[in-house]
């Protein structure tokens, strides 16, 4: 549930309706539509500001400032963001006539609702952060107590890994290359949003994504994020290179399989992974090095796509003994189709992004593939 989809604003709405509810029943007889419209209205903007959607290079410009200064200037900012909600909630109540009130009554709100508007924003902008902080599935679970037990499940991970990430530190140090993966990060959330899946964790230059293996497999969503990921990154080329030199490039493994999902810790809690599955993924990731291709594919996930994404192609790299375990793998390479041989049936991609192995062709069964001649 990402802050632009209708899911999450009417979840606000419905929060922020139920406080004004509250409200009345604090404080009045009982709640009242009125008090509930009131409430949403007010709260909607407030949380409308919180999250950016005006006054968002205002925001940005406070972040600047040292931590105790911040503190100061963003609850100063909250609370006046919050009386001109009420403000203007007024003004729109009195233009229609719904209240029985002068202008100058129905802007100026009576103590007690301001207070009670600063702490119900106040609780709901702290939920709101810890979600960001945790991520909103994770939160979410851990809310319901859906993990309190172990659960076996399958699910498909993504490993993506920054490369070359330390040399970057080496060459222009380590506040250069946080705010590199910073910005790394924020760029591939987004497509991990839009294809429905979890970023669980961050370790140093790795992103760990996963879907619950329905979703994932469904639209081929784990695939179409990867080259989501990969071309959002490429069609702001000139902007990486402006501000840090290099426009970013990241290997991609793909894995999935049967999982024990728990919630774990004591004073910090978090959902866990246990299983061979998470170290099998992790060294599919390395073997990206060693085949010289940025996005593998295990077949235990490829075997069961309905199709890949078109224009997607996957040339099977054959049966690999990864480092640290006995058994093989069987891996193929993902890559992006910009020609086709007709000779011989072979796919063919871009320079750079793809290499054909010998004797190897895509599936014909995927979306995109034709058979080989």
């Amino acid at each position: 549930m990402s802050n632009g989809t209708a899911t999450f604003w009417v979840t606000i709405a419905a929060i922020c309706a139920a406080s004004g509810a509250l409200h009345g029943i604090l404080f009045y007889d009982g709640p009242s539509p009125i008090g509930i419209i009131y409430g949403t209205c007010i709260g909607v903007l407030v949380i409308a500001y919180e999250r950016g959607v005006f006054l968002a290079g205002y925001s940005r410009r406070l972040r600047r400032l040292p931590s105790l200064a911040y503190l100061a200037a963003a609850e100063i900012s909250m609370v006046v963001v919050i009386l001109v909600a009420m403000a203007l909630t007024g003004v729109v109540f009195w233009a229609f006539g719904t209240v029985h009130k002068t202008l100058l009554e129905a802007v100026t709100p009576k103590l007690h609702t301001t207070l009670f508007a600063v702490a119900a924003s106040a609780l709901i902008v702290t939920g709101l952060r810890v979600r960001d902080l945790i991520g909103s599935e994770t939160f979410t679970n851990l809310i319901l107590g859906r993990y309190h037990r172990p659960v076996s499940e399958e699910r498909i991970f993504l490993f993506l890994d920054l490369v070359g990430s330390t040399a970057y530190a080496e060459r222009h140090g380590d506040l250069a290359a946080q705010e590199l993966l910073k910005a790394v990060f924020a760029a591939i959330a987004q497509p991990v949003r839009r294809y429905r899946g979890q970023i669980d964790d961050y370790v140093g230059d790795q992103v760990i994504v996963s879907w619950p293996i329905a979703r994932g497999l469904d639209e081929a969503r784990c695939v179409a994020c990867v080259f989501a990921i990969r071309r959002s990154l490429a069609a702001d080329r000139d902007q990486w290179i402006a501000r840090f030199g290099l426009l970013p490039e990241l290997r991609a493994a793909l894995h999935g399989g049967s999982v024990v999902t728990a919630e774990v810790g004591v004073d910090r809690h978090k959902i866990a992974y246990f299983g061979d599955v998470m170290n099998a993924t992790a060294r599919l990731e390395s073997l990206c090095r060693e085949t010289g291709r940025p996005v593998l594919i295990s077949d235990a996930v490829l075997a069961r796509l309905p199709a890949l994404p078109a224009g997607i192609d996957a040339e099977p790299l054959g049966s690999h003994r990864l480092r640290g375990r006995s058994e093989t793998m069987v891996v193929h390479a993902l890559a992006e189709t910009a020609a086709r041989e007709t000779a011989g049936g072979r796919a063919t991609a871009e320079a750079g992004l793809r290499r054909p192995v010998p004797g190897g062709t895509a599936r014909p069964a995927m979306l995109g593939a034709k058979p080989a001649a």
